[in-house]
């Protein structure tokens, strides 16, 4: 259970209707076998002890009594398993039968889950049998013990920081008004659902997809654990459909009709960081919160010790990892950009729009999004004034590109090499043109920013950013220069999603030259180019003097946007980039990714508008209100302690 993960199973046994004996041998192996795997909460199907199409056999006394006989054996059984366990069974409480789930947890019972939405429709007929379930708590006598029966109950560990456990069964999932509704706005992060839902076509993607948006309106992990084989098929089959999402991810899924168990990793950290920035998800609220009076909150302490996960972590979170979902965002993004810049082009009555065009990565995707506007807004390319500024570190590969990409897209193409001007202003400051130092790169760049600035003054026109997110986290810009611009199209992208942006323009642009110049640019090294080549060849590349973008695009997704400390973070960082990089070299950019992180904020704090684009972003107008002046020291400290 360390950084708050924790280990769910679903577990959907091979029954035999009314053969309880058989079913509770099943339960009993499949609580084992999960128990073995790791799993510390055990979710089992609606009346899997007798079946769940046991119909009038409901009503026989006999099958009652030997289901309670059944769900001894298996409380004794828990004794030996680690782990929180539900399993469906019929209950009779003062002369009425109710459909419950019993929770269960070392060899003692802790509470009974009634169901209280009983389907009496179509091809259900529980009404018949049971009676609906209640909300409120009281008190049973069982075996000799007090036992809690009510659905507001919430079943709490030590072991998982801010691990609440809830119930609800089957149809309580599909009406409008869901105990799990109620249970996650009393504090129940983690819904257990006991189901027995039969299987007809469109069902499957229906329950899918409801399951998907209760977790994802909930902010809750919801693990829904469906009847499957040996339920009678008189009328009905039974597809053993289970399902296991978090916060509208689904992260584990079982195919219908094939082997039903199934397992995966809570983040309840996760969970829990996430309802603390949606601030309309308002526990405290009274409107919506029922008097914690009415809750019963039952602890249950399992064993602390670090979970095997079996979640992985993809090493590109911003990217899609499927063809088609990347392709349809790469569209959806360029979109947004354009659309961005387009509003701000109309708004200010500006007919043209100048760009610093190095031939890189960056300011490559800034023109086809310029582009893009421009054809938007009616507006004729010619308007886009692409200037390439070669001086001390420019080589022919990017200026050629620069010069084939503007000429292609039709912009006007404007060059001003900036060696003259800047060897004056190394003059004037007295700084020795020898000393390759990082005065000697930043005049470079601020001098461009002073030209483009100039030109945009003399056309009447917009100087169009082109830093990204990933620069921007790193601070790997200069101040007033690169850093600065009238507009932004770049700051919401993180660079490895650039990349993808400029493959999918090269992939479906439909020019040949303009194609070839796209895929040079993303074969040419990211570099700022501001010291002297070696050999005709690029000399200073950024990943080696600020560490692997893939690595720091996935610190900043998972420290920013999913609040993990930065010993979760190195964890999950090793998983992702196993056989990519070793331990070492992930916490020394770790590191250098937090230091940098902190340090220059102040960049962030004046950045230029710019649209933002996905779930993370870094304008202090809207995503990141941070000091600039806030200090580092409790995160590094955390990975010094790592060592």
């Amino acid at each position: 259970m360390k950084d708050g993960f924790v280990k769910v199973c679903c577990a959907t046994p091979k029954i035999k209707v009314a053969d309880v004996d058989h079913n509770v041998n099943e339960i009993i192996k499949l609580m084992y076998d999960a128990s073995e795997n790791g799993a510390k909460v055990i979710v089992f199907p609606e009346l899997c002890i007798t079946g769940y199409t046991c119909q009038d056999l409901f009503l026989q006394g006999k099958l009652l009594d030997k289901a309670l006989e059944g769900l001894d054996r298996i409380i004794d059984a828990t004794n030996g398993i680690d782990a929180l366990v539900f399993v469906g069974t019929p209950l009779e409480v003062d002369g009425k039968l109710y459909n419950t789930a019993a929770a269960i947890f070392a060899g003692h019972i802790l509470a009974f889950i009634p169901k209280k939405n009983l389907p009496n429709y179509a091809e259900y007929y529980e009404a018949r049998h049971f009676y609906p379930g209640f909300s409120d708590p009281v008190c049973i006598g069982y075996k000799g013990q007090d036992v809690v029966i009510g659905q507001n109950v919430i079943f709490t560990t030590p072991a998982v920081k801010g691990l609440q456990i809830a119930c609800e069964i089957c149809e309580d999932l599909w009406v409008a008004d869901t105990p799990s509704t109620r249970h996650a706005m009393n504090g129940a992060n983690l819904i257990v659902n006991l189901s027995a839902g039969n299987e007809i076509i469109g069902k499957a993607e229906y329950r899918r997809m409801l399951v998907k948006a209760t977790s994802a309106r909930l902010v809750c992990g919801y693990v829904y654990c469906d009847a499957g084989d040996g339920e009678s098929t008189q009328d009905l089959v039974f597809p053993g459909h289970n399902l296991i999402a978090e916060n509208g991810t689904l992260l584990s899924e079982s195919k219908c009709f094939k082997a039903n168990t199934i397992y995966a990793d809570i983040d309840v950290e996760r969970l829990r960081t996430e309802r603390r920035r949606i601030t309309t998800f308002n526990v405290n609220d009274p409107s919506q919160v029922i008097d914690n009076n009415n809750y019963a909150k039952i602890t249950f302490d399992i064993e602390q010790k670090e979970t095997r996960l079996d979640r992985q972590f993809y090493r590109f979170p911003f990217v899609p990892a499927d063809d088609k979902e990347r392709n349809e965002r790469c569209e959806h993004i360029l979109s947004i950009q354009s659309e961005g810049l387009k509003k701000r082009l109309l708004h200010t009555g500006a007919k043209k729009a100048v760009i610093g065009l190095s031939g890189g990565l960056d300011s490559t995707l800034a023109l086809l999004v310029m582009a893009k506007a421009f054809d938007l807004c009616g507006l004729d390319r010619s308007g886009i004034i692409a200037v390439t500024m070669p001086c001390f570190g420019t080589t022919d590969r990017t200026y050629n590109n620069a010069l084939t990409l503007a000429k292609t897209l039709n912009t006007t193409l404007r060059e001003i090499n900036i060696e003259k001007a800047v060897r004056v202003h190394f003059e004037d400051i007295g700084h020795d043109e020898n000393d390759l130092s990082v005065t000697y790169e930043n005049c470079q760049a601020r001098e461009r920013t002073q030209v483009l600035m100039d030109i945009a003054n003399k056309e009447g026109g917009l100087v169009i950013g082109t830093g990204d997110m990933s620069e921007l986290a790193l601070g790997w810009a200069t101040y007033n220069g690169d850093h600065m611009s009238m507009y932004g199209v770049n700051v919401g992208v993180p660079k490895t999603l650039v990349r993808h942006l400029v493959k999918y323009y090269a992939d479906t642009c439909k020019n040949n030259a303009l194609s070839e110049a796209l895929l040079d640019v993303l074969n040419t090294p990211v570099s700022p180019e501001l010291l002297p080549p070696k050999d005709g060849d690029i000399s200073q590349k950024t990943e080696d003097l600020v560490g692997p973008y893939e690595l720091h695009d996935f610190f900043l997704y998972y420290m920013l946007r999913c609040g993990f400390a930065p010993s979760k973070v190195y964890r999950v960082a090793k998983q992702a980039f196993e056989g990519v990089y070793d331990e070492e070299t992930i916490l020394k950019w770790l590191k250098t990714f937090y230091r940098r992180f902190f340090t220059q904020q102040f960049k962030r704090s004046c950045l230029p508008d710019g649209p933002k684009v996905g779930a993370v972003a870094l304008s202090p107008r809207g995503d990141l209100r941070m000091p600039s002046d806030a200090v580092s020291k409790l995160w590094l400290d955390e990975l010094e302690a790592l060592k």
